[in-house]
């Protein structure tokens, strides 16, 4: 029996931002290379003998004319075609010499992020829109009785700590108050460009237009299909590889992965550690948060291990 043995072909590729973040340079394949005419973000082929960002270096200077100064990881994404394994090594870039340009006469062009979704991509860039997406805080907000103190305390998170994406977690309030106060949060996180995601049962989006749902592990290994509509982000919540499967096959656009260390609220709960955490979230292959006593102090860590970012109750939540 003829075993056919794929092509692994390692690339490194740029989320270029703008110097005001709201902008990400994309490029246009030529049409006579595999998908031809689709727009991706700007990379090539590693030579051996070089590192992801060596070899982005060198992809951006040749495609591009601009010099990289600041990169960071974002994600490595792992996608399988018929003739071949990709891995694509994704760096962010925050800043760079040079203005960048065609310089192999590919179409270049600078998009406003929430307006990546427009733009025909391949297959495999689909979690690297998703991370550009996104932003590297998650805030999850604490368990809070008091109306008044809550509006305030997620007002300081947006305003002060720059807060953009927050899930309302609540369990001790019943489903009324519940709705009455992710309307409530809701207004508060658009009037600065904040999401806003629902922990509950996804019919709770009939109620209250948020941006998504937030998934429990429990109710993500419940389900069969993606609860909600592809225009809407959910997330969940894992603890282990199997999870992560469950949420790739479900089409989660981000998880949380906890707990990276002992916290309080769980003390008997083994901590991943970091070793598992990068191993588990190269498999991904989707925006992945840590979880489980993270401060802003981690987030450096975080992302050098393939984290989107770091997700927190009590560091964020005053």
């Amino acid at each position: 029996m003829n075993i056919m043995v794929k092509r692994r072909v390692h690339v490194a590729a740029a989320a270029i931002i703008s110097a005001d973040k709201r902008q990400v340079l994309i490029a246009r394949r030529p049409s006579n290379v595999d998908h031809g005419g689709l727009w991706e973000f700007p990379g090539g082929k590693l030579a051996p003998y070089e590192t992801g960002l060596e070899g982005l270096k060198r992809e951006l200077h040749e495609e591009l004319g601009v010099e990289i100064i600041n990169a960071q990881p974002l994600i490595r994404v792992h996608h399988e075609y018929s003739d071949k394994h990709i891995l694509l090594d994704v760096w962010q870039v925050h800043a760079f010499a040079g203005e960048p340009f065609g310089r192999e006469g590919q179409a270049v062009r600078w998009v406003p992020m929430e307006e990546l979704v427009n733009y025909p991509f391949p297959a495999a860039n689909l979690p690297i829109l998703r991370a550009v997406m996104l932003p590297t805080e998650y805030l999850i907000t604490g368990e809070e009785s008091d109306e008044a103190r809550f509006e305030a305390s997620l007002s300081r998170a947006l305003s002060e700590d720059g807060i953009r994406l927050v899930q309302l977690r609540a369990k001790q309030l019943t489903p009324e108050a519940y709705v009455a106060r992710a309307e409530r949060a809701l207004a508060l996180c658009h009037e600065v460009g904040a999401r806003l995601l629902l922990n509950g049962d996804p019919s709770l989006l009939d109620q209250v237009d948020a941006d998504g749902i937030h998934l429990t592990s429990e109710r993500l290994m419940q389900l069969e299909r993606r609860p909600i509509a592809e225009n809407k982000w959910l997330s969940a919540s894992t603890h282990d590889p199997r999870q992560l499967e469950q949420a790739a096959s479900l089409g989660c656009d981000f998880v949380s992965l906890s707990p990276l260390r002992t916290t309080p609220s769980h003390p008997d709960v083994a901590p991943i550690g970091w070793h598992d955490f990068q191993q588990w979230v190269e498999r991904a292959g989707m925006p992945v948060f840590a979880l489980g006593g993270m401060t802003r102090f981690d987030a450096n860590h975080a992302r050098a291990v393939g984290a989107q970012g770091i997700a927190s109750i009590r560091d964020f939540w005053k």
